[in-house]
């Protein structure tokens, strides 16, 4: 059966969700899986060999073409180590933990749009799994439940270490689910749909105008430059929300002994690790989705009128996705590793603020949409003026403070604090030091007057 071009470029609606057969559905769902799957063993590979590259090395080279079949050499290696099981193990709990990590990271990958209308064996059908009203929802569920095999991974493990990684890492993927979804809040505004479908349609077209209280600004398709503020808070977060460097707290061998995941081995351990790569693809798709288009060709391929029909949206979306799993590793090999206090105070003092303003200021711009009015343009300039007045009045002075000396520092701690040492206080130097030394003068010949070791420490006893 002859499938039109138009239809094939049509954009998916939820209508044409609920309709395959089941086969259909069953090669969606096993493609999803081969992706997730595919994409850990080459993201692994893609990271050393870009790593190495940046570190003036060869990276792996040796197992099969370009070091491709490296990656597969060590799962095969790692399923094969001993399994070691804690005797103070919750072995059911602990068994599922990193089962529960897998299967909430792949379940986000059901909503994510490949492309669009295509034809398979003359049915044609949407290049995704599925997609319902609030399908972003699913996926910041899926990633929220997520956490709670990191949590169980460490309380299993039935350790201290574990314990105290499991608590940390918990925190902090919490915390940076709030940055993450509320920067998803500017997208539903602008697109006025939760679907993913919807949002890709929604960036669809060219550049276009937006009248905004009687001014025409310039508004783009791609909301990662429309809402630029929120397409950076998303990223930062997704960093953090995924343990990647430089936030990862979680292996940070000098403080927890890597974290939760101390007590795990072989294939257990190996699904913690997929997890946290099938996070970064799922992350990376997700912002592909919402902020760069899609499945949808970047300008100027765009000019092309069937750059957008058929299997091509696939090529642009898994372009899109290596790209910013690129700038994952990117900061890997670039940025160290942050402190855990100054990783918190950055989701929490610092991302959360700018998001709350930044959603309070699209709002505003979505309600003078509706208003055209000599008022409302005043209203403009007088708020923005306000708020340039407010900031020059609040920064911060950068002024130096006064130096505060150390006895006054120690003066102002408060009664009953942790004795400290005299300030004053000096180490006297090791008497087997200093006949150490008398013993090497007479070797310095030339160098001065002999001196008798034993008559000086006569004369200093």
């Amino acid at each position: 059966m002859t499938t039109p071009a138009v239809y094939l470029a049509q954009d998916p609606t939820l209508s044409d969700f609920g309709h395959d057969p089941w086969w259909i559905m069953l090669i969606k769902i096993v493609f999803a899986f081969v992706f997730a799957v595919l994409a850990t063993l080459l993201g692994v590979w893609f990271e050393r060999r870009v790593v190495g590259f940046m570190q003036v090395r060869p990276g792996p080279n040796q197992v099969g073409p370009f070091g491709l079949l490296q990656t597969l050499a060590d799962g095969l290696k790692m399923a094969f180590k001993e399994d070691i099981l804690p005797k103070a193990a919750d072995k059911v709990v602990y068994f599922f933990a990193p089962t529960i990590s897998v299967i909430c990271a792949v379940t986000a990958l059901a909503v994510i749009p490949f492309g669009p209308m295509v034809s398979i064996f003359g049915h044609q059908t949407p290049l995704q799994v599925t997609d319902v009203s609030v399908a972003v929802l699913v996926i910041l569920a899926a990633s929220s439940m997520g956490i709670y095999g990191i949590v169980l991974g460490g309380w299993a493990s039935g350790s201290t270490y574990p314990l105290l990684g499991g608590l940390r890492s918990s925190a902090q993927m919490i915390s940076y689910e709030v940055a993450m979804g509320l920067s998803i809040v500017a997208v539903f505004m602008t697109a006025g749909t939760m679907s993913t479908s919807g949002i890709v349609a929604a960036q669809a077209g060219s550049d276009r105008s937006v009248s905004v209280g009687g001014f025409d600004l310039f508004a783009p398709g791609w909301y990662a430059i429309l809402l630029l503020p929120s397409f950076i808070i998303y990223f930062i977060s997704a960093v953090g929300e995924t343990n990647r460097a430089p936030f990862d707290l979680p292996e940070a061998e000098s403080e927890l002994v890597a974290g939760f995941m101390t007590e795990y081995s072989s294939l257990k351990f190996a699904l913690f690790m997929l997890a946290e790569y099938v996070n970064m693809v799922t992350v990376s798709a997700v912002a592909t989705t919402l902020f760069l288009g899609g499945w949808r060709a970047p300008w100027p391929i765009s000019i092309w009128s069937g750059a957008n029909e058929g299997w091509f949206g696939m090529i642009w979306f898994f372009a899109k996705v290596i790209l910013l799993v690129f700038v994952f590793v990117w900061l890997r090999g670039t940025l160290p590793r942050l402190r855990y206090d100054q990783f918190m105070r950055l989701g929490w003092r610092v991302l959360l603020p700018i998001n709350l303003v930044w959603i309070l200021a699209l709002a505003g711009i979505r309600v003078l949409q509706k208003e055209d009015s000599q008022a409302v343009r005043w209203g403009i300039i007088g708020g923005a003026l306000l708020v340039i007045l407010l900031i020059t009045l609040l920064w911060p002075d950068r002024r130096k403070q006064p130096q505060v000396s150390l006895q006054e520092q120690v003066n102002q701690r408060p009664q009953g604090s942790f004795p400290l040492p005299p300030m004053d206080l000096v180490v006297p130097p090791s008497p087997r030091a200093r006949r150490g030394v008398a013993e090497r003068q007479p070797a310095n010949v030339g160098g001065g007057p002999v001196i008798d070791a034993t008559s000086t420490e006569e004369k200093e006893g």
